[in-house]
């Protein structure tokens, strides 16, 4: 295993291990007009198609989620972001879940999803290129809230008892409801 890809999944697995933790987020605040722009990526998705956030900048409030089949928050983040998706996906909500598990692992990711029934977009990043972008620490569940405009608002890692409840009053407030 090359040293990248080692330092990756550790610092995974030092997320992933401490489900009590709770969960550092660093919101942008509101009188801020120097938000920092997400890097633009394109990755493909588990449906075969390709998927480039810059497609959703400008349009839609997007939450990007990085996650693992083998980080236990992860998966239990998982449905309560589908169940959000498929609240708000009319008014223009996006869930982007990027997997940053190895080229090896599609099969687990494909089984993973299947079981858990999750219909947002699912990316694979299995060189981890796009989570280092965002999250150079490589822990998970990570996820990052972009506004309509195109601008990080919020930037949460780990999943913790709370963490849906937060998420829907964040995302609710981005899509002025």
């Amino acid at each position: 295993m090359d040293r990248r890809l080692s330092a990756a999944l550790f610092g995974v697995l030092a997320a992933c291990s401490a489900p009590g933790a709770p969960a550092p987020e660093t919101p942008s605040s509101a009188s801020d007009s120097s938000r920092a722009r997400p890097p633009d990526f394109d990755l493909p998705a588990l449906d075969g198609s390709r998927v480039r956030l810059s497609d959703h900048l400008g349009r839609d409030v997007v939450l990007i989620d990085f996650w693992a089949t083998f980080c236990e928050p992860c998966l239990r983040a998982m449905p309560h972001l589908d169940a959000l998706y498929v609240k708000h996906a009319a008014r223009g909500f996006v869930v982007l879940g990027v997997s940053i598990d190895g080229a090896d692992s599609l099969p687990e990711v494909r089984a993973e999803v299947q079981k858990l029934g999750i219909r947002f977009p699912i990316l694979l990043d299995q060189d981890t290129r796009v989570v280092a972008l965002y999250n150079p620490k490589t822990s998970a569940p990570f996820s990052v809230l972009i506004d309509r405009r195109g601008h990080v608002r919020l930037k949460r890692e780990g999943y913790t008892t709370g963490s849906g409840e937060t998420l829907e009053r964040d995302v609710s407030e981005l899509l002025g409801l």
